[in-house]
């Protein structure tokens, strides 16, 4: 069924409110596909009558990113002009809250050569470096919501016309946001409230590793000293609580970037730089990925390993049960903002400095001293099953279950 007025503006309001938290006399970035002018006008609305004092929205079109990645030359794509960076540095400097509209379509860039959409990458991640760690460090606040576009819809729903296809992505979305509840947003206080005291027992608890096993899985992760794991709702640097990720099912944490031992296999794919990967495999030794395949995108995972030295490390190391709403729905989603909040996920690349004590504070040293991984990307990938069992290892070598089949083994009441 097509969505409602009513439906959207809830949508909206709880992006503004629950997933930004829009202050009033704050500006609003609004970064989206030119597909969802018609929901970014009901967020541009009710961010003003919130008493936003600007909303800028920084459109994106797929046709012309297709168009560019296939005909432009190399020296183009590996270079992002200096007024990109300038002007999303002004809304950072400017304290702008952003809010990111993810739904790319998986199979955008399927027959572009990988090297020319790993360039790009490339170039973005090193032009946006400072910008990113506004982000990372939570010095901004920011969050990510999905809108239903035709291309996405139908590879979630291949056999449903067009319109059915959008028709059922709106439902699944707005069931697994909390939309269809009579007040969205004190449900999410309520979710929020549940995914705190599993990240505080966690906290706590402070484990040396982490061991996972599943088919395919035999791996340990060694996390930080005086590691953090967050979940839910977090605080900005000036004390603004605001929701990254909406939806969320996930508690996470800070892997040791040179303690990661073992293989691990995917679980669903991954959808990066236009392209899927599917079926991979990555085995470990003293925190580097050593060896990788892949049934589907092997060249594809390559160029994302090697995009720097961090990127072959973990810089993040997420739980999620496999009963979690998402996982239930029996989909795949082919975007990570759903996937990775149906599955026990790992990410590749950059660490949160949020997730050590002092994180946001340390210099690079420190960092590196720390274990805290540096990269320029940061991406998820799931590995969680409902075969999954994972333990806590303390210092002394004692452990004690966290996961058995899937799902939590702790009560947290």
């Amino acid at each position: 069924m097509k969505p409602t007025e009513q439906q959207l503006q809830k949508y909206a309001d709880l992006a503004i409110h629950t997933g930004v938290n829009l202050q009033e006399g704050q500006a609003l970035v609004i970064n989206s596909s030119v597909e969802n002018a018609e929901f970014v006008r009901i967020v541009a609305k009710r961010a003003y009558e919130a008493g936003a004092k600007d909303v800028h929205v920084r459109w994106s079109d797929e046709d012309l990113t297709y168009l560019k990645m296939k005909n432009a030359p190399m020296e183009v794509l590996e270079h992002v002009p200096g007024w990109k960076v300038d002007e999303v540095m002004s809304y950072a400097k400017d304290g702008a809250s952003v809010l990111s509209i993810y739904a790319p379509n998986p199979d955008l860039l399927k027959d572009i050569d990988p090297a020319r959409v790993a360039a790009a990458n490339k170039a973005g991640g090193q032009a946006m470096k400072e910008y990113q760690q506004y982000v990372m460090n939570d010095k901004i606040t920011w969050s990510i919501v999905s809108v239903p576009t035709v291309n996405w819809a139908k590879k979630v729903y291949p056999n449903a016309t067009q319109e059915e296809a959008m028709d059922q992505l709106w439902d699944q979305i707005f069931k697994i946001t909390r939309i269809d509840q009579e007040d969205p947003i004190a449900a999410w206080e309520e979710h929020n409230a549940t995914l705190r005291k599993a990240r505080a027992y966690l906290n706590e608890k402070q484990y040396k590793k982490l061991v996972y096993k599943a088919p395919g899985t035999d791996l340990s992760v060694q996390l930080v000293d005086n590691h953090i794991w967050h979940g839910g709702d977090t605080n900005s640097q000036d004390g603004v609580k605001f929701n990254p990720n909406m939806p969320t099912e996930e508690v996470f944490t800070m892997p040791h970037k040179d303690g990661i031992n073992g293989t691990v296999t995917s679980t669903k794919p991954l959808n990066y730089a236009g392209n899927l990967i599917e079926n991979f495999t990555l085995t470990f030794d003293n925190g580097k990925v050593v060896d990788f395949k892949a049934e589907e995108g092997e060249e594809t995972l390559k160029l994302l390993l090697d995009t720097d030295e961090g990127a072959r490390r973990l810089g993040e190391v997420a739980l999620v049960p496999h009963r979690s709403p998402i996982s239930q729905s029996e989909l795949i989603f082919f975007n990570t903002l759903y996937d990775e909040n149906a599955s026990c996920h790992l990410a590749l690349g950059g660490a949160y400095p949020t997730n050590v004590e002092g994180g946001s504070n340390m210099s690079e040293d420190e960092k590196a001293k720390h274990g805290v991984n540096e990269s320029m990307v940061h991406e998820d990938f799931m590995m969680g099953s409902s075969d999954m069992d994972i333990d806590g290892v303390y210092e002394d070598g004692t452990t004690e279950p966290i996961f058995r089949n899937g799902n939590w083994a702790i009560d947290f009441e």
